[in-house]
């Protein structure tokens, strides 16, 4: 058992105090339960998802991260999130993340707004052709090269976050929440075993389970929407040495996987409030059209190899950043996610904005303020 966390069993009854619990097992939500005890190591931590670890978005993630932000909030967000990756890969280097050069295509007359939203960081420099023969530039666009790109395998560095929190962190994996009750003491929740938990706070980090009973009504005031996200598998084998290539205009993206040996391309597909459910039911004849439509304009030649790929979906908020607030009054219970897409690429500052949110207790002592 975990430190401070209490379980006692009255009959079939069974009732669980922790200080903190963390609703999801995403990459989020496992980013956040390692922060919260960063900042405050004796404190009691339960990590609960209906699934096992990184089994939702987080396992269909492409994992590409590149340091860009559309607003002020976000560049920081990715400033942080940048720095924190690698500092994290220094210190295990055995980590699945892969550092990898970048192009970046976008419209000539944009290139104001392209070096407003990329940070300096990714030291942008125009260069006449992309360095893949593959790749073909539009009429009025333009090629860059860039740095500080990385890509990981989302779903083993969530399985190895979690690996390394187990016997700090008290996990129920393939548990539902079936009830939220945020209080002026007190987070309550109620899980599917029949368990009751009383949380001092909570953070909800659901993925795209936006509308799920036990917190529908507490999150629906934020009016996150959820989007499906199709990635085509495209059947090259990647070389030592290809980069990430991003159509900025298109918000779409070519990554070679060398971990699974072929390229994947995203797409924005503008599928929305998707049930995340049964979303997950193939690629749609549309959604290969769509996809091939994109990739036609700008590497022709690897359409006849986009034949498959994944499918899920995201939470995406109103602002285009993500969503870390509280959902009450007394504040102990916080809202983290709906990062449009990019859980992983932000996942340390969602984190860190979350656990900040917190009032975490000293050296775990219970506050029962």
């Amino acid at each position: 058992m975990t430190a401070a966390t209490r379980t006692t069993v009255d009959g079939t009854a069974t009732r669980t105090t922790v200080d903190v619990a963390v609703i999801g097992a995403g990459v989020i939500g496992c980013m956040t339960a390692r922060e919260i005890l960063a900042r405050s190591p004796g404190t009691s931590v339960m990590v609960l998802d209906r699934d096992t670890i990184g089994s939702g978005a987080t396992r269909r993630s492409a994992g590409l991260a590149f340091p860009r932000g559309a607003t002020e909030r976000v560049r920081r967000m990715s400033a942080y999130s940048q720095d924190h990756y690698a500092k994290l890969l220094a210190l295990h280097p055995e980590l699945p993340i892969r550092p990898l050069p970048m192009t970046v295509i976008a419209a000539e007359a944009g290139e104001a707004a392209l070096r407003g939203i990329y940070l300096d960081s990714a030291r942008l420099r125009r260069v006449a052709q992309p360095p893949d023969d593959r790749i073909r530039i539009p009429p009025d666009s333009a090629a860059w090269q860039g740095e500080g790109c990385q890509y990981a395998d989302v779903h083993a560095l969530t399985h190895l976050l979690g690996r390394g929190l187990r016997g700090q962190v008290s996990f129920r994996e393939s548990v539902r929440v079936t009830e939220v009750r945020p209080g002026e003491q007190a987070v309550v929740l109620g899980l599917g075993t029949g368990e009751t938990v009383i949380a001092d706070r909570a953070v909800l980090a659901p993925g795209p389970w936006l509308a799920a009973p036990a917190w529908k009504g507490l999150v629906a005031p934020l009016g996150g929407r959820v989007k499906k996200v199709v990635a085509m598998h495209v059947d090259v084998r990647p070389e030592e040495g290809d980069r990430a290539i991003v159509f900025h205009d298109e918000d779409a993206f070519l990554l070679p996987l060398h971990h699974r040996g072929h390229w994947l391309f995203s797409y924005t597909c503008r599928e929305w409030d998707v049930d995340p459910e049964t979303v997950a039911d193939g690629i749609s004849p549309e959604n290969l059209r769509e996809a091939r439509d994109v990739l036609a304009r700008y590497a022709p030649g690897l359409v006849e190899h986009c034949v498959s790929g994944r499918v899920f979906c995201d939470a995406y908020s109103p602002t285009g950043g993500p969503l870390v607030t509280a959902l009450d009054s007394h504040r102990r219970l916080v809202f983290a996610g709906a990062a449009c897409g990019s859980g992983y690429r932000l996942a340390p500052a969602v984190a860190a904005e979350a656990a900040g949110l917190l009032q975490l207790p000293h050296h775990g002592e219970r506050d029962n303020s």
